[in-house]
């Protein structure tokens, strides 16, 4: 084992696993703080999760999806701000934010894409060993496009890798079902979020296709679909939940008093009530069977029952993907796979929105000195995450690895309204529109824009069909058929009871 002293370790650099917006963030601020990061992204381009759901409008607009530290690195370089208020797409987010932050010199020249991080440990020691830990490097494991594999020694490492690879399985008790292997094989189960209306749109047109799952992922979806089925004849939606009731995401339950100016729900509910949507609840996926088509197998209040698809949507959250962790000494909460000290903040048995207090470096270490996990990663199975949240843990994160505890330590965090999980579900007069009729209610005649990230609509407040990649620029809100839209942020104030232990009391 290579002899390591305090300085030698100092002048290894920070690896930071995954080039997201997170990833790139903590990027940043290493740079900032004098640091040398060495960045390692799976994709063949940075932010390629991100632009995996290019199509869909982030539920937060651009003042809450900037970094400060990538900010003054980008304007130091001529960049252009987006507009504040402004709603953008994850393939706007890329284009007009993550891409220039990464093609940056120092921050391009620490990228390296088409590297997937196979393992992490420390340098000549597995997990068991203790003596002298903290004072060797950690080995990071990589193999490139390539096959070739690498090991790199680092100060630190930073885990922003997310959870978009790991889709939670559709069976129950948090397994796969019966087939669910084979069923992926097959091409009949498709990934997250499919552009429906956009690039999967033959994959689709004339199918029978199922949704599963109950959150703004499962909403955003079969809204595009109501808009394919408007176009394409055959087209038929059924979508399965496990709840005995879809009102939570209608915007009933938790929501159930919060300002919603034409919700993502009422779109959803009209379609489901006009019979465009055939809604199963109390639906639970016992097994597949593959072969032209899909046969799902569900228990049910009244049976076992069968449904016949062409192809089905997952919608049902993702988990972190732990594995090449196993070397690591973490702490993590054991329901949510969370940092131990972060886990009851978010646990979405309590939570149905993410209201957690500003955190750092503090509450997200673990026993492994110097590593840490961050971004969505860090809130393990729970579902709802701020890049604003992310933003700041990576800041402190810095901080610290830096020697500067004390800015580590004071964590702060403006967040919108009750600072929550904050969503916006249509323009200032879309509460208008819904009361008089206009909220879709026809059969497969809903608004045609799919509804963004974390449930925000993208519609017209009279009804008219507005082009998904139509963006206002700020300041041109008065060319709409009403007043500028104020977003409808909802959220869970905090105090409250809610989560899945309120519904289960209601």
């Amino acid at each position: 084992m290579p002899e390591n002293t305090e300085a030698g370790l100092s002048a290894l650099p920070v690896a930071v696993i995954g080039s997201g917006p997170v990833g790139l963030a903590a990027a940043a601020h290493l740079l900032e703080r004098g640091l040398t990061p060495l960045i390692f992204e799976a994709g063949n381009a940075p932010a390629a999760a991100v632009s995996a759901w290019g199509h869909v409008r982030l539920f937060s607009p651009w003042q809450y999806d900037v970094d400060a530290a990538a900010r003054r690195l980008l304007t130091a370089a001529g960049w252009r701000e987006p507009g504040a208020d402004v709603l953008p797409t994850g393939a706007e987010l890329v284009e007009h934010y993550l891409r220039p932050l990464a093609s940056l010199p120092a921050v391009r020249d620490a990228l390296h894409t088409s590297c997937e991080v196979l393992a992490v440990s420390r340098e000549g020691l597995d997990k068991t060993r203790t003596g002298g830990r903290d004072k060797v490097p950690f080995l990071v494991r990589v193999r490139d496009a390539d096959g070739t594999i690498t090991d790199h020694r680092v100060r630190a490492v930073i885990d922003a890798s997310g959870t978009w690879s790991t889709p939670n399985p559709l069976g129950q008790s948090g397994l796969p079902a019966r087939g669910e292997a084979d069923a992926y094989a097959a091409g009949l189960i498709t990934p997250p979020l499919p552009d429906v209306t956009g690039r999967d749109r033959a994959r689709f047109a004339g199918k029978h296709v199922l949704v599963v799952g109950a959150g703004h992922s499962a909403a955003n979806t079969l809204l595009a679909l109501g808009e394919l089925a408007e176009q394409e004849p055959g087209t038929r939606i059924s979508w399965a939940i496990r709840r005995a009731s879809a009102a939570g995401v209608y915007g009933g339950g938790d929501l159930d008093g919060l300002p919603a100016r034409g919700a993502l729900g009422s779109r959803l509910r009209g379609l489901v009530e006009g019979g465009c949507i055939e809604l199963h609840t109390s639906f639970t996926i016992t097994g597949f069977k593959s072969a032209e088509s899909l046969s799902v197998a569900g228990a049910t209040p009244s049976g076992e029952t069968q449904l016949a698809v062409d192809l089905l949507v997952p919608a049902t959250g993702f988990r972190p993907n732990l594995d090449m962790l196993r070397e690591i000494r973490l702490d993590l909460d054991p329901a949510v796979e969370a940092p131990r000290a972060l886990g009851p903040l978010i646990d979405p048995e309590f939570h149905s929105c993410g209201t957690v207090e500003p955190h750092g470096a503090r509450l997200l270490s673990h026993p492994e000195k110097d590593f840490y996990v961050t971004g969505m990663k860090s809130y393990g199975r729970a579902p709802t995450f701020l890049m604003a949240t992310g933003y700041e843990q990576v800041r402190s994160i810095a901080a610290a690895l830096a020697g500067d505890q004390k800015a580590a330590d004071d964590v702060q965090l403006v967040l919108p309204e009750t600072g929550v999980c904050s969503t916006d579900l249509g323009g200032s007069c879309d509460t208008d529109a819904a009361a008089s009729g206009q909220g879709g209610t026809a059969c497969c005649a809903p608004e045609p824009a799919a509804a963004p990230a974390g449930g925000a609509a993208e519609a017209s407040c009279c009804g008219i069909p507005e082009p998904a990649a139509s963006v206002p620029a700020a300041g041109q809100g008065e060319s709409s058929c009403c007043s500028t839209p104020e977003p409808a942020f909802l959220g869970i104030p905090t105090g409250l009871a809610h989560g899945r232990s309120a519904e289960r009391e209601n």
